[in-house]
C-alpha cells in the first residue's frame, strides 16, 4: 500500500518555553510498523502527543488522514476499577456520542466485534483487572480499533509481556498492518525493531529514519542513546542498557 496515513515535515513541540523534540521529518503509509526509539526525554511521549493532536506543533507542519488511537502501557492503566474487558472497549466509544449518553447497541456490538478481532471475545464479562498483562494489552488494542484509529500508537507495548504473550502481539500488530494501519511502536528492543518496516530514533530531535538495515548502525544507536549502549552476544549486537519509560 502507499497511501500515506501520516507526514511530519520539520515539527517540533514543547512545553513552557523549551521545545523537547524538534526537526521530525518522516511520512509512514499504511500498513507501515515504525519502531521508535530514544532514551527517557527523548521526545517519544512528545511525539505520541502531538500525533494525537493533544500538543499543537511550534515548528513545521503535520498531516494525518482518518482517526488517531493510543494503546497505553499496561502498568500504568488502572487496575483496582471493577469494570470489565468489554467496558474498557467501550470507552473508545465514547468520542461519538453526546457525554450523557449510555452506549448504544450498535456501540455494544462494535466493541464485541473488536474484542473478537483481538481474540478476547471469549473474556469479554472478565474483570479487567484480572486479565494477564497480555491479555490486558489486547483489551487496550480493542479499544482503539473501536474508534476506527487508521493509525496507532503503542507505548511500549511488549513491556512485562512473558514470550507467548509477545508472539500474541507480534501476531497481532502484523494483522493490523496488514488490514492497512499505520502502527508507530514505541520500544527499548533494537532487535525486536529490526524486524519491523522502518525505524524512527528520537533524542531531543530526531536523529535517524529509515529501514531498519540502513538505520539501526553504531553510529545512529550512539546518537540515540550514547552511553547506554553495550555489545552482547557472539556477532557484538548492540543493545540498550537499561529499559526507561516512553519520554
Amino acid at each position: 500500500m502507499t497511501d500515506v496515513l501520516l507526514h511530519l515535515d520539520g515539527v517540533g513541540a514543547g512545553y513552557d518555553e523549551t521545545l523537547a523534540l524538534r526537526d521530525v521529518s518522516f511520512a509512514a503509509a499504511a500498513g507501515d510498523r515504525i519502531a521508535v526509539l530514544g532514551p527517557n526525554g527523548g521526545g517519544k511521549t512528545t511525539l505520541f502527543r502531538v500525533v494525537l493532536g493533544e500538543l499543537a506543533a511550534r515548528e513545521g507542519t503535520l498531516r494525518v488522514e482518518g482517526d488517531v488511537a493510543i494503546v497505553p502501557q499496561t502498568e500504568r492503566s488502572r487496575l483496582d476499577f471493577p469494570v470489565s474487558a468489554l467496558d474498557v472497549v467501550l470507552m473508545g466509544t465514547i468520542a461519538g456520542r453526546p457525554w450523557w449518553r449510555g452506549p448504544r447497541r450498535a456501540d455494544r456490538d462494535a466493541a464485541r466485534e473488536a474484542l473478537d478481532a483481538v481474540g478476547m471475545a471469549d473474556r469479554a464479562d472478565a474483570t479487567f483487572g484480572e486479565l494477564s498483562g497480555g491479555q490486558r494489552q489486547r483489551v487496550l488494542v480493542a479499544r482503539a480499533l473501536v474508534r476506527r484509529a487508521r493509525v496507532l500508537l503503542l507505548d511500549e507495548p511488549y513491556r512485562g509481556l512473558d514470550a507467548t504473550s509477545a508472539r500474541r502481539l507480534d501476531d497481532l500488530i502484523a494483522e493490523l498492518a496488514r488490514e492497512g494501519r499505520t502502527l508507530l511502536i514505541a520500544t527499548h528492543d533494537v532487535a525486536q525493531a529490526r524486524a519491523w518496516d522502518h525505524v524512527l530514533c528520537l533524542n531531543g530531535r530526531q536523529v535517524a529514519y529509515g529501514p531498519p538495515a540502513q538505520t539501526l548502525t553504531p553510529e545512529t544507536l550512539a546518537g540515540t542513546y550514547g552511553g547506554e549502549l553495550l555489545r552482547v552476544g557472539q556477532d557484538g549486537e548492540l543493545a540498550v542498557v537499561a529499559e526507561h519509560h516512553c519520554g
